[in-house]
């Protein structure tokens, strides 16, 4: 009886230690793939800062150089502006295919590498 009680409680133990492993490897996994996505968005958010100050600095040039040849300078930062308008409204018209859909899948494709 002290033989099958002794296998008994080896099981358990073996059962126990599973389910810790297995939970630890969970965690781990979830660290891992957390902290891949995290970096990678951190990376692309800090190269669009980049860009968007590189993009303020050419579009504060193109208005001025319009505005000169127009003859007056707020011209220029009008039509530039214009510009962002249409822009802004065709990225709302198509939010959902041009940026929801493709980082949701950059998301989705980290998480699952």
């Amino acid at each position: 009886m002290d033989n099958k009680a002794t296998t008994i409680e080896i099981l358990f133990e073996k059962a126990e230690n599973y389910t810790r492993t297995t939970i630890e490897l969970a965690r781990l996994n979830f660290i891992d793939k957390s902290s891949d996505v995290l970096s990678s968005l951190i990376s692309r958010l800090v190269i669009a800062i980049v860009f968007a100050m590189f993009i303020l600095l050419l579009n504060f040039g193109i208005s001025f150089w319009i505005g000169e040849m127009l003859g007056n300078f707020f011209y220029g930062f009008f039509i530039v502006a214009s510009f962002y308008l249409i822009i802004s409204i065709l990225l709302y018209s198509y939010k959902d295919q041009w940026i929801k859909l493709p980082v949701s899948n950059f998301i989705i494709g980290k998480m699952l590498k």
